[in-house]
């Protein structure tokens, strides 16, 4: 039986990247990175097998991003259709690099849209998380395969990348050693309460939205 399948995976933007992007594009940000990897297990215990993602993306390529529709929300979706009210961003194209689906998208001035651009804006690391219907098979113990009835829907950015430990980061911060997997945004603060600051003027101006909040950061 079909069910909705989420799956998520870090996507890298920088405050950097952002900024360069308003000013090549006429004030539009575009951004690229991993969309989705075929072959390899995800966080949830499922694997995509490549000839199926490879078919679903090229269906996907040629129809909504064709026609300029490839549309994704902000925050982890609860149904098999586009809301509007949430659109983030846009799709503009797809290709492979290896295993990798790898895309370019564009964020939308949507309220969601703003909401995306000053996250990545202020060095939230976010992840993007792939939106499908389909059945899955066990393979393995703690491992599932999808199946031939698979159908992508799109891809949203998410709160929580599935690589443990992501968070955060001021653009240069990387580079220099001090973000790594596995360490704490409280650990960090300590290194440079300028991180502390940027995550919690970002949280105020998100939870004045309402919902959105809770969503995100968890009850405050």
């Amino acid at each position: 039986m079909k069910q909705l399948l989420v799956d998520t995976i870090l996507f890298s933007a920088s405050p950097r990247m952002i900024a360069e992007s308003e000013r090549k594009n006429d004030g539009k940000v575009i951004v690229s990175g991993v969309l989705q990897r075929a072959e390899a297990k995800n966080q949830n215990g499922r694997v995509y097998p490549k000839k199926i993602l490879m078919r679903e993306v090229k269906k996907y390529a040629d129809t909504n991003i064709k026609e300029n529709r490839a549309l994704g929300e902000l925050d982890h979706p609860d149904s098999s259709v586009i809301n509007l009210r949430n659109v983030s961003h846009n799709v503009l194209g797809v290709d492979w690099k290896g295993n990798d689906v790898v895309g370019t998208v564009e964020i939308l001035p949507t309220p969601s849209g703003n909401i995306l651009k000053q996250l990545l804006g202020a060095g939230i690391r976010l992840g993007i998380s792939s939106r499908g219907l389909g059945s899955v098979e066990e393979i393995s113990e703690n491992t599932v395969e999808v199946q031939e009835d698979f159908e992508l829907i799109g891809w949203d950015f998410v709160s929580n990348p599935s690589t443990q430990g992501a968070f955060m980061y001021p653009d240069g911060y990387q580079n220099e050693g001090l973000i790594r997997e596995g360490i704490s945004l409280e650990t960090i603060s300590k290194i440079d309460p300028k991180i502390q600051r940027i995550h919690n003027n970002i949280t105020n101006i998100i939870c004045e939205i309402g919902n959105v909040c809770e969503c995100l950061f968890g009850d405050r």
